[in-house]
């Protein structure tokens, strides 16, 4: 018969999963998903997508500020679930949670464990220059992404991919993964491995500090540092205009061309790296809306010798 379900996620990635399982036949007994924050505008309290869509199904919603008191635990325990399904939750889950459900909690991760374990995923994945990529179902654990593996999803990561492709291709590839691993575990056909020892690395949060660009890199690196981080928090240089401006790179690709860090080589946004060139196809002045490289030279022209910082 269809699981009994306990559905814990909080951002848009997560709602392609929470719809699967739903489609599956699977019952969800109630859903755990970060408290409303305020909007930008209007500082309004601003639900997250999850509940949003929980809200939609009728769903009973659950907004805990944590889970570590004995009443988190026992409400918790209270729906009676046969597993949790975690889908990029924003807390960490105790032991005491861990346990409670009948089958335990499954996780789905963007990446290929045990490379990228943690925050940022995708955007590691990305700036690293990996070639491939993927989304696990895992047996949770008290580890950071360290548990057992059910399914394997995997990907091709292209030059032209910005995390935000990737996350949209990712996010309806873990939801279809991620039901076919419930229907596994409720014919008790879900098989676990552990994950291997070798590979291990870390995706921590993306940091502010990080999202300049280094014109004195590679060009390929260039391109996946400003792709990795598109489109938030955004890599940016400093443009010379009226006396330099902040600019956010979105999107590019690799081009023709040498010359200094930096250097304008020619009147299409094509920038010099330390070895090759990329040109800029999409950007983003501070407090406007993100525009191609067409638009943006209409209004703004620029050409050698200029540079960007």
């Amino acid at each position: 018969m269809p699981l009994r379900l306990i559905f814990m996620g909080t951002p848009e990635f997560a709602v392609p999963t929470l719809r699967a399982l739903r489609e599956a036949g699977h019952e969800i007994a109630a859903i755990s998903t970060r408290e409303a924050k305020p909007a930008r505008r209007g500082m309004k309290l601003q639900p997250s997508p999850v509940e949003q869509e929980a809200r939609r199904l009728g769903i009973v919603v659950l907004t805990p500020t944590t889970l570590r008191t004995p009443q988190a635990e026992a409400e918790f325990r209270a729906h009676g679930a046969d597993a949790a399904v975690v889908v990029a939750y924003g807390m960490i889950l105790p032991q005491a949670i861990l346990d409670a459900p009948k089958h335990g909690c499954f996780n789905l991760h963007a990446s290929l464990l045990p490379r990228w374990r943690g925050a940022a995923p995708i955007q590691r994945a990305i700036m690293a220059g990996d070639a491939e990529t993927g989304v696990m179902v895992m047996k949770m654990d008290a580890g950071l992404d360290t548990g057992d593996i059910a399914m394997i999803g995997r990907i091709a990561i292209t030059d032209a991919m910005t995390a935000a492709d990737l996350h949209d291709a990712l996010a309806p590839l873990g939801a279809g993964l991620m039901a076919r691993a419930m229907d596994a575990l409720e014919r008790g056909e879900l098989h676990l491995r552990p994950q291997g020892d070798q590979g291990v690395t870390y995706a921590a949060r993306i940091e502010k500090a990080e999202a300049r660009i280094e014109w004195s890199k590679p060009a390929h690196a260039v391109l996946r540092h400003i792709h990795g981080l598109s489109p938030f928090p955004g890599a940016w240089c400093d443009m010379p205009l009226d006396g330099g401006t902040r600019v956010k790179i979105l999107r590019c690709e690799l081009a023709e061309g040498f010359g200094q860090p930096g250097e304008l080589l020619d009147q299409r946004l094509t920038v010099a790296c330390k070895d090759g060139a990329i040109r800029i196809l999409e950007l983003q002045r501070a407090g406007k809306q993100p525009m191609k490289a067409e638009e943006f030279l209409r209004g703004t022209p620029l050409k050698p010798p200029a540079r960007l910082s």
